[in-house]
């Protein structure tokens, strides 16, 4: 009976529950220390305490409050009471969707392609995406029951307004936001979502009140300095307007794997102590104004390991400026291409921009770039006659251009200076469109084949030419197909990207790689210092995305 009645028993009762025990479990072994002591103490020291004389002895007194206190005090103060505590419910929920697995692409990054989801990515770093229940950092019940789960956030207007985490709130059913000064036993206000933007896990959410809210002063996050102070203020572990210190660790850093799916998120790292729970609250500088949002951490054991990461100020209130618009939407600008970040520099010498550009690995049919003309292996180097550094340059300037209107990009074909006007078109579509735009299957393209094969030992692979069925999957009209990979060979050994089973070489140094004897008569003209770049088709792949694989001849 007295396990059926628990079961039944309200998540704050079980929270309450656990608590106590693990109480009385402390304070019983602190007794018996007391006592085993107290022993002790009568058997062998009992007469020689009885022969001090304590009358020179001054009792001690509680001082009179100091007046004055540290810097992070007086932050803590001053900020603490528009810090929140959000609490979410998800419902039970028969899916009858099939579980799917999900494939990533090597390298693959881009000016628009697919958005993806953020599961993997927040359960390496903060352990899971919602944690085991699907909104932010989970605390909840048996499997089936209804769950339940807690972050943080920020009051940034009066009138109710709240910068948190999306995945905070992502698929919650009913959300509960507790202000500061609410009592524990109170689920708290309704809140309501305004609107999301996974792109930068960034969400706002909005409660009814009718008094005026404490709220915060937002910072310019570009102003903070590596080794600056910084605040953080949650509820890690459900503990209310928990403050933290630490230092601005590093700045515009990306945690993961690449790819459209993290390419807006660039994180202030930190190494103040942040937990789960702390999802979506603020990060702050020493004068008390918000410059991130504290959004994930690096452990190996669940808790914080002195890394932790923080979406910068100015990315949020670009951010949560759209979100509150009538659209309730972040709109971003794209030209329809995509592109492969992290490349090495034998790939820039290879393709004429070692001082900077883009080099575009597909073009989106239909889409603005492909209507001006660009095309794949073209190098993007200027925007309005500005140059461009890099892939993120590229993707910060054009995702903040509004859909509707024109750039003019200048770019190198095959070392020839060129330039275009091309329309901006929304975000959104681009990656509708290259979605649509996806072909060929998972089929393994190092299927057995009569074809000649070859083996060369200066690069570590082995190769043969493509089935016809592949090449007309993928739509190629030549190339070789990877059958091994030596290891430790320069094939296997190049970075950031290695060559690998089952890629398909359809270019060597810009030079069509039709058959296995094409590629035999390549390779071969190659010596110790050369630079070698790869045109590969991931074997795998999905798309008909080719990526740039390259490095230096030993």
């Amino acid at each position: 009976m007295d396990q059926k009645n628990d079961q039944h028993k309200s998540f704050t009762e079980r929270v309450r529950d656990h608590r106590l025990l693990s109480t009385f479990a402390l304070l019983g072994t602190l007794s018996v220390g007391v006592v085993a002591g107290s022993v002790l103490t009568g058997t062998v020291h009992g007469a020689q305490q009885g022969q001090v004389d304590t009358r020179d002895a001054t009792p001690l007194r509680v001082p009179t409050p100091s007046t004055e206190s540290n810097q992070f005090a007086t932050i803590a103060k001053q900020v603490g009471p528009a810090v929140v505590k959000i609490n979410i419910e998800q419902l039970p929920k028969q899916s009858t969707a099939p579980k799917t697995q999900r494939r990533g692409r090597r390298g693959q990054g881009g000016e628009s392609g697919d958005q993806g989801d953020m599961q993997d990515f927040f359960n390496r770093f903060f352990g899971g995406q919602g944690g085991q229940g699907g909104g932010g950092d989970d605390e909840d019940g048996p499997a089936g029951a209804e769950k339940r789960a807690l972050g943080s956030g920020f009051i940034v207007d009066p009138r109710g307004y709240i910068i948190t985490n999306n995945h905070v709130v992502d698929k919650a059913d009913r959300i509960y936001v507790k202000l500061a000064g609410d009592s524990e036993t109170d689920l708290g206000h309704v809140g309501h979502v305004v609107g999301v933007d996974k792109d930068t896990d960034i969400a706002v959410v909005k409660i009814d009140s009718s008094t005026p809210l404490p709220t915060v002063k937002m910072g310019n996050s570009e102003a903070e300095q590596l080794g600056d102070w910084v605040l953080a203020i949650g509820s890690p572990f459900d503990l209310s307007q928990t403050v933290t210190a630490g230092i601005v660790s590093a700045k515009n850093r990306s945690i993961g794997e690449g790819g459209a799916a993290t390419q807006f998120q660039r994180f202030i790292q930190t190494d103040a102590a942040i937990n789960p729970g702390n999802s979506g609250g603020p990060l702050l500088n020493m004068h008390g104004e918000v410059i991130g949002v504290n959004t994930a951490i690096f452990t190996q054991s669940g808790g914080a390991a002195g890394v932790g990461f923080a979406v910068p100020s100015n990315t949020v209130i670009d951010v949560y400026n759209m979100l509150i618009s009538p659209e309730h939407k972040v709109i971003r600008g794209s030209i329809g291409i995509s592109f492969q970040g992290g490349q090495s520099s034998a790939v820039g010498r290879i393709y004429g921009f070692a001082k900077g550009g883009v080099l575009i690995s597909a073009v989106t049919a239909g889409m603005p770039a492909a209507k001006a003309g660009l095309q794949p292996q073209d190098v993007i180097t200027s925007i309005d006659s500005r140059p461009v550094k890099d892939g993120d340059d590229l993707v910060a300037n054009i995702s903040a251009r509004r859909p509707g209107s024109t750039v003019r990009l200048g770019y190198l074909r095959g070392g020839k200076e060129e330039s275009a006007t091309v329309g901006i078109a929304n975000r959104t579509d681009t990656i509708e469109a290259l979605n649509g735009k996806q072909g060929g299957d998972d089929q393994d393209s190092s299927a057995d084949q009569p074809d000649a094969s070859a083996t060369f030992g200066k690069l570590g692979i082995s190769v043969q030419a493509v089935p016809a069925n592949i090449l007309q999957q993928k739509k190629l009209s030549g190339g070789v197909v990877i059958t091994d990979v030596k290891p430790g060979s320069f094939a296997e050994d190049l970075s950031p990207f290695a060559l690998s089973k089952g890629d398909i070489i359809i270019e060597v140094n810009r030079k069509s790689v039709i058959d296995a004897q094409s590629f035999r008569s390549i390779i071969n003209a190659l010596k110790s210092g050369d630079d070698v770049v790869f045109v590969v088709r991931p074997g795998q792949a999905r798309d008909r995305t080719n990526n740039f694989v390259g490095g230096t001849l030993p």
